[in-house]
């Protein structure tokens, strides 16, 4: 791409287009400020674009996106299946505003089983890393799973604490849960690597959606310990199975049992558009999830292969028949089809139903996806209603449609740190939250404000990410000073941006607002006063919880750094490696020299100083 940023005009786009080769690729559609508002992919880049800038009949949507596009880069692949690979990567890295795509993978929750561990667990996590254990989902909820999680364990008698193992053998007694039988207690010794392994091997399968051979392992272990007179545990392998049951039986029958493929439908409104999925394994829906796409959204054949193909590169398991009620074209199913068979290692196929009983499963998840998008509606109406009060009361010139709050917390002089928090359509949006640390030894709020928030706008000149946006209104959790404070800087940098202070009562709850000279009030307005407390709440809230951590991990880094021998980078290390200052002290020299950069001298040095400590005590 050319250094300097050049304008054409439509005519100009489409010469521009019948010059692509007819090759297989990836195009980026620009708009005047040079930000990527649109990502496609083509097997032929030449047809495919030069279609936009031609006066041929296009959607609305379509028509509004062209309309704003002045020029474009495009990306030659070896075939369609990078291209699809690279649009995915490309849609996640920029964002655009016309593309449907799948919301930040940090909101999806997972369930992660370490294999790789002697005695492996089963754990929540919202990070997908490569570490070859086992991930399933994503799940619609973390109470969803955490819900599946606890079923599990008590069903097949995994420990539920915290303890690690086998470092944790023998250090206590067998808790609760094991006298009640919900644990095979590891921590006794009496149960091996093996055995241990074995039953996750029947959790994994359970959780790949096969519960008879879940159900046929337990009940083959249960009928087994009764014919060995074993009635205890034959008692506990018939309530485990009467608990996975229980969780099973909760699924929603919607065919025989033998039934497993994902239905997705898809409902496009005026105002939004809705993306459900239905999973069903077993003849069951064991979970679902939708996705809401606002009006700008560009849905048609290309985008919906494209939303696809992300959400199956972020499950573990795909069943062999997937059925879409969206007429995509047949290269597009081929292209799908294509891409899942190469993830999933066997044959997937892709059936838009036209009658029977799977067009009447897809109806079914249509109606859900209409639901959604209803609900998403009124939603927004409340959210807009606030805002366009809120803009009224302050007289704002546009509706806030970006919110930026900010708050400083402290412990005396040391880790000042200063949090924002942002609400973007009357909706906290938390992957842009950010966390600044004060470092210029200022020790006044006022002045650790201005600094934080000097640097943020210092980033509005970025091309793209979250800081690239201007905010239409910054609330500051304090009173007139710090509205004087940030006005006066914000005057300096001349940008126009309304800043106001979130006042306090004197029991520490939200009063009213101020511009610096007036207050506004806000508690007769219950929606404005409701809206304005939560978000002073929460960015109180968050401010303070990155400030504590902040403090906790200077503790522990100090406490590590009273160790001769023992610097910042030594300390860092070692506690990146157990993860906790608990985890070291009961680490053996050992397993603490084999830390990068700890000598077996070192090592020695942290386990006599951790045994005089606990003397002392």
């Amino acid at each position: 791409m050319a250094e300097e940023f050049v304008i054409l005009k439509k005519n100009e786009l489409l010469d521009k287009a019948l010059t692509l080769p007819l090759s297989p690729g990836v195009y980026i559609m620009r708009d005047k400020n040079a930000k990527v508002i649109y990502v496609g992919k083509s097997r032929a880049l030449k047809n495919r674009v030069s279609q936009y800038f031609r006066d041929s009949q296009k959607d609305i949507k379509c028509e509004r996106m062209v309309a704003a596009v002045v020029n474009f880069d495009y990306i030659i692949t070896d075939g369609e299946m990078e291209a699809l690979t690279l649009e995915n990567s490309l849609i996640k890295q920029y964002n655009p505003k016309y593309n449907i795509r799948l919301k930040d993978s940090k909101s999806y929750p997972y369930i992660k089983i370490d294999m790789n561990s002697p005695y492996p667990k089963i754990t929540m996590t919202r990070r997908r890393t490569s570490d070859n254990a086992k991930y399933f989902g994503p799940y619609s909820s973390a109470s969803a799973v955490y819900s599946i999680i606890q079923t599990i364990q008590k069903s097949f008698g995994v420990a539920s604490c915290t303890k690690e193992f086998p470092r944790g053998i023998g250090k206590s007694r067998p808790c609760l849960n094991s006298h009640l039988g919900f644990c095979m207690a590891p921590c006794t010794g009496k149960v091996s690597p093996e055995e241990y392994k074995a039953v996750f091997n029947e959790i994994i399968t359970f959780l790949k959606g096969s519960y008879k051979e879940a159900e046929a392992s337990l009940r083959g272990k249960m009928e087994e310990a009764a014919e060995n007179l074993r009635f205890e545990a034959a008692a506990r392998y018939r309530d485990r199975l009467n608990a996975l049951g229980s969780l099973w039986q909760k699924q929603k029958v919607v065919g025989a049992p033998e039934l497993e493929e994902d239905v997705i439908s898809i409902f496009e409104g005026d105002t939004c558009s809705s993306l459900s999925v239905f999973f069903v394994r077993d003849g069951r829906v064991v979970d679902s999830e939708n996705h809401i796409f606002n009006a700008d959204q560009i849905i048609n054949g290309e985008t919906v292969t494209s939303f696809l193909c992300a959400l199956y590169m972020k499950r573990e398991y795909i069943p062999k028949e997937i059925l879409i009620s969206y007429l995509l074209g047949t290269e597009e199913v081929k292209t799908i089809e294509n891409f899942l068979t190469d993830r999933a290692g066997e044959r997937i196929y892709i059936h838009i139903p036209q009658k029977g009983e799977k067009k009447a499963l897809c109806d079914m998840v249509y109606e859900n996806a209409i639901m959604s998008a209803r609900l998403y509606e009124k939603q927004y109406e409340h959210d807009n209603s606030v805002l366009v009060k809120l803009a009224s009361m302050l007289a704002l010139e546009v509706v806030p449609e970006r919110i930026e709050a900010w708050d400083i917390s402290n412990f005396g002089n040391d880790n000042i740190t200063a949090g924002m928090i942002v609400c973007e359509g009357g909706k906290l949006k938390k992957s842009d939250y950010r966390t600044f640390k004060i470092s210029s030894g200022l020790q006044d709020d006022y002045g650790a404000m201005r600094e934080a928030i000097s640097r943020r706008l210092a980033h509005l000149s970025d091309p793209e990410g979250s800081f690239a946006s201007m905010p239409d209104l910054i609330l500051l959790d304090g009173g007139r000073s710090h509205v004087s404070v940030i006005r006066e800087l914000i005057d300096g940098l001349g940008l126009d941006i309304p800043v106001f202070g979130m006042v306090k009562d004197d029991h520490h709850k939200t009063r009213a607002l101020t511009d610096g000279e007036n207050e506004i009030a806000i508690a007769r307005e219950q929606h404005v006063f409701v809206f304005i407390y939560k978000i002073q709440e929460e960015v109180h809230r968050y401010s303070l919880a990155r400030m504590e951590s902040a403090k906790r991990k200077t503790l522990k880094t100090s406490m590590l750094e009273d160790i001769p021998g023992i610097g910042k980078t030594k300390a860092k290390r070692l506690l990146a490696h157990f993860r906790s200052l608990s985890a070291i002290k009961k680490a053996g020299a050992y397993e603490l020299s084999q830390v990068t950069g700890i000598s077996q001298a070192d090592a020695e040095r942290i386990v006599l100083h951790f045994s005089s400590d606990r003397k002392d005590k």
